[in-house]
């Protein structure tokens, strides 16, 4: 989600519905126990199931995919489909725990309402303010990229200019009802699937000598080359490091659930529909890639998706690339402003962020109980005034500033990933003794799978700490988590002694 490229071929410069919760869990908020399902959040419920469909399904396509697989692809070779495999299997996992968990206890805060029950105040208002601070700096990236590629577009405008137009315009959706910001990702969303469906129908027609002037290709560039692990299975350990981060933004569609008319039903019925199909579009889209051309006229940077495109002779594949890149960009936008604004309304819900925050459209009280059609602009004008000052810090000070920024939220996705599964092992027990009726979407295999993802994650963390590239960001993601649980420390302790 953070390595977010600004054109396909260049690298970047620098992710009122009911709140249905179990007997004798923690309710948010008020930390007392015993919350009645049913209660209900000031939000609207503006969001169709087709939404979350498309959310689900496009969330997590992204530039990552179309550009920063050919980082993957120049360590791993072929075996970069092994990698995807590995760390599409991980997300797959998280996204099963999370989906489990939020068809079975839906808020608008996900995760951190589900860690906050399961482990404390704590845990919730760390990976709560953790995940925001992520969203918002990963939105000015996401921003300056867009804007870099139309302004190759059309030079004559600054750069600064787009920015700001892209922000303001989903500043704008985002502010006026939840609708607009669903039926805004479900057509990018539309467009990207699509993109992938033509270019692995185009890609497997070549394959086979279909298209005009093109002989059956054969396994040459699988078997020749190095063969299948170029690089042994240190290439394919490689490749997960370089490509896990690309599946960030499957989150935001639990988030986004609360905010529909059956929360329960719809995010178990996004997370079916997506988990499999985004597995076989990113594991697909590799298979015909190497199996194309040569894994090693791949370069970091570069898009593999183009040199396809251009092999088998499809004209202004560069500039089609770049089209569904910005699209991918644009979207993750407004999804990442859209995740910020509900987790720090969430925050604030349950008294981790300024109450003032928690005023919503259409109602004239802080709460908005009652309110149809409630926005919460306030978060949502807090979330972009932050991604604002992310933005100029990018604009100026790309290389120091800004760097130091996305470094330190560099590994926090991970951080995130592992609360949630220690957030599933906790909830799980609890709510199969007191609600298990609430259990619409399992997690398989519980608790092996979990263990074996958190297993997993730590792996991945320690690859990031003999890793020259990504020590860095994991060092400063460690920093910003240690300084955002202190202040939870802090908290607690100021609390207790109130109380006492």
């Amino acid at each position: 989600m953070h390595d977010v490229p600004t054109r396909a071929g260049e690298s970047s410069p620098g992710v009122s519905s009911p709140g249905a919760v179990s007997p004798g869990v923690t309710s948010p908020g008020t930390g007392a126990p015993g919350a009645v399902a049913g209660e209900q959040e000031p939000l609207s419920a503006g969001l169709k199931q087709r939404h979350l469909t498309m959310l689900g399904l496009g969330g997590v396509i992204g530039a990552g995919l179309f550009v920063g697989s050919g980082a993957g692809i120049a360590v791993a070779g072929p075996g970069i489909v092994l990698s995807y495999l590995i760390a599409g299997a991980l997300a797959m996992l998280v996204m099963r725990m999370l989906g489990e968990m939020s068809a079975a206890m839906p808020a608008s805060g996900a995760f951190s309402v589900h860690a906050e029950r399961a482990l404390g105040r704590w845990a919730g208002f760390s990976v709560g303010w953790l995940y925001w601070f992520l969203l918002v700096v990963v939105l000015a990236v996401e921003a300056t990229g867009a804007a870099q590629i139309v302004n190759g577009w059309v030079p004559a405008v600054p750069q600064w200019a787009w920015v700001l137009l892209f922000m303001t315009v989903f500043t704008g959706a985002n502010l006026t009802a939840v609708k607009n910001f669903g039926e805004f990702e479900f057509w990018f969303a539309a467009l990207k699937v699509t993109a992938i469906v033509l270019f692995l129908v185009l890609s497997l027609l070549a394959i086979f000598g279909v298209l005009p002037n093109a002989e059956p290709v054969g396994l040459g560039n699988l078997t020749g080359h190095g063969g299948l692990l170029p690089h042994g299975w240190a290439g394919v350990v490689s490749g997960v490091l370089a490509v896990v981060f690309a599946f960030g933004g499957l989150e935001v569609v639990t988030i986004a659930a609360a905010e529909s008319d059956d929360p329960a039903r719809a995010v178990g019925r996004a997370v079916r529909s997506a988990v499999w199909r985004i597995l076989f579009f990113y594991v697909g889209s590799m298979v015909v890639i190497v199996t194309l051309l040569p894994w090693s006229s791949m370069e970091p940077g570069k898009s593999p998706y183009v040199a396809v495109l251009d092999s088998i002779g499809v004209p202004g594949a560069g500039q089609i690339m770049n089209i569904v890149v910005f699209v991918a960009l644009l979207s993750a936008l407004n999804a990442n402003l859209y995740g910020s604004s509900r987790m720090v309304f969430s925050l604030a819900e349950r008294g981790e962020a300024p109450r003032a925050l928690l005023k919503v459209s259409g109602s004239g009280s802080p709460s908005g109980a009652g309110s149809a059609g409630g926005v919460p602009r306030r978060a949502v004008l807090a979330s972009v005034a932050f991604g604002f000052v992310s933005v100029l810090l990018n604009l100026e000070w790309p290389d120091s500033v800004f760097l130091y920024m996305l470094n330190a939220v560099g590994a926090v996705l991970l951080f995130v990933w592992a609360l949630i599964a220690v957030s599933q092992l906790r909830l799980r027990g609890r709510i199969e003794r007191e609600a298990p009726g609430q259990l619409a979407l399992r997690m398989w295999a519980f608790p092996y799978l979990t263990w074996a993802a958190l297993v997993a994650m730590g792996a991945v963390l320690v690859l990031m700490l003999t890793d020259d590239a990504a020590r860095p960001q994991l060092l400063w993601s460690a920093g910003a988590t240690g300084a955002v649980l202190l202040v939870a420390g802090l908290r607690a302790l100021r609390e207790r002694r109130a109380g006492g």
